[in-house]
């Protein structure tokens, strides 16, 4: 009897129950999240069945994981999203107060702060970036591209690191490899001339590497990153792996390969995102490939809303950004409404819809939880762990309080349950008018109740005195408080 009783200490406590060994293991998933750029609320038919670009692969993966409804970025343009994607803190908190850096600017993430990637390094990770940066290298005034790109990518937590320094529309036109150029931009290209519906959209002048072709960028990165994911999971299968796969498309210029070319019903535009589709489905496939799907965390989103005009909208009879108000760097819904789409076989529901708010600072937070890592006070400050709507799990309440937008301009809205306050009138973004100066006898804001009036029709400022009041004391308290995250 003696043995048998050590033979089941041993059993259970030397050597833990299997459930306990799924358990830990469970902890530390591989993390892939890939940010599409300007990919709209509408385009996806998982999102709009009459959407007119085919999208199977992003149809699969929703039919395969979890499709949020009410997800959202941090801005409603690329840099200020990724900075709160990254450092799960607003970037109007940081000294970018409104639009974009370029392919010059000094890194924008402050030295000394927590990242998603320094964090899962420190937790074991390997970490990689791949495709468009657009948060500034180098600390100096001016990015010197004959110097080593540093602080940058590789100084904010991330192993490796390959991609371009900002938007594809944006000089120098070079692919950097961890912290140096692979080919100096020697070259000079003009302003492209062709018409922003042309098939070729639209870049900016400057210097260019020589060999570098923009409808090559996100085939590259797309080899790029599934050649990491191979790499890493050879050398050390048992090590888990972050991915951000931060894609340029289909932000202009609309590049998109030949094969793509009229795939899609809604133009140049349309056929780019397709061809966006594809490169997920590529990421798909690769890790269902090497084994690792079961566990893998797998995010999908973009960065902003799509940059589609209402000319656009008339000829292509083509809703990118669905019914919502609106387009990219707007304040309205159609500027930071975007698709999420999440998978996580075992653990998220398959073909499961979720109408909880969804901020993509809450990234950092959800990470951690999965981690079970506590987060630091000093970091992360707005974001809120989302792993029980990830994992279906019942609440009676919204995990966010309230969640704070900010359009191009630096116009600001915040959001609690069906109120929506916006800090101005007019867009704030590319649609017109930007901003208007109220009349002596006109609202001086906007309010809307988004669950009777989606599309931010009718301006409920004057009708609501203390909704308005209530939401303003919110947003200034959380601009002073330097968080919102208890």
């Amino acid at each position: 009897m003696r043995h048998i009783m050590l033979f089941l200490v041993f059993i259970f406590v030397i050597l833990p129950p299997a459930h306990l060994f799924a358990q830990a293991s469970v902890q530390r998933p591989n993390l892939v999240l890939i940010l599409a750029d300007d990919m709209g609320y509408g385009d996806l038919h998982c999102y709009n069945r009459d959407s007119r670009i085919p999208t199977p692969n992003m149809d699969r993966l929703a039919s395969q994981g979890m499709l949020f409804t009410d997800a959202h970025t941090p801005s409603s343009v690329c840099t200020p999203t990724r900075y709160g994607i990254l450092t799960g803190r607003y970037c109007w908190r940081s000294r970018l107060k409104s639009w974009v850096l370029n392919g010059y600017s000094p890194l924008l993430i402050e030295p000394g702060r927590m990242t998603i990637a320094s964090f899962l390094k420190q937790h074991g990770y390997r970490t990689a970036c791949v495709g468009k940066w657009h948060l500034g290298l180098q600390d100096n005034k001016k990015t010197d591209y004959d110097k080593p790109l540093t602080p940058g990518p590789t100084t904010v937590g991330f192993d490796y690191f390959f991609g371009i320094p900002a938007s594809l529309d944006m000089p120098p036109y070079v692919f950097i490899e961890n912290d140096r150029p692979v080919t100096m931009p020697t070259g000079h290209i003009d302003k492209s001339a062709m018409a922003r519906r042309g098939g070729k959209g639209f870049w900016r002048a400057g210097p260019i590497a020589p060999g570098f072709r923009h409808a090559d960028v996100l085939p590259t990165i797309t080899d790029k990153a599934i050649a990491w994911l191979e790499t890493s999971h050879r050398r050390t299968p048992d090590q888990p792996l972050f991915l951000y796969f931060a894609l340029n498309a289909p932000h202009t210029p609309w590049v998109p390969s030949a094969e793509f070319i009229g795939k899609s019903g809604a133009g140049p535009y349309g056929d780019y995102a397709a061809q966006v589709d594809h490169t997920i489905g590529r990421i798909i496939n690769t890790l269902d490939r090497l084994g690792m799907e079961d566990d893998t965390l797998l995010i999908v989103t973009s960065d902003n809303g799509a940059h589609w005009l209402e000319s656009d909208i008339r000829k292509y009879e083509h809703l990118a950004n669905n019914h919502l108000r609106g387009q990219k760097a707007d304040i309205h819904d159609g500027g930071h409404r975007v698709p999420l789409v999440a998978r996580w076989p075992g653990h998220v529901p398959a073909g499961s819809i979720a109408r909880q708010t969804l901020f993509q600072t809450d990234l950092f937070a959800t990470y951690a939880a999965i981690l079970g890592q506590p987060l630091p006070s000093d970091a992360a400050e707005d974001s809120f762990n989302m792993l029980p709507v990830l994992l279906a799990e019942p609440l009676d309440h919204p995990i966010r309080t309230a969640t704070v937008h900010h359009s191009a301009d630096g116009m600001f809205a915040i959001r609690q349950g069906p109120w929506k306050l916006i800090m101005g009138l007019g867009s704030g973004g590319f649609t017109a008018p930007r901003r208007i100066k109220p009349k002596a006898d006109q609202a001086p804001g906007q309010l809307y109740n988004l669950l009777d009036d989606p599309a931010e029709s009718l301006n409920l400022w004057d009708r609501e005195p203390q909704v308005v009041q209530r939401l303003t004391a919110l947003l200034e308290k959380w601009k002073h408080d330097g968080r919102s995250r208890p």
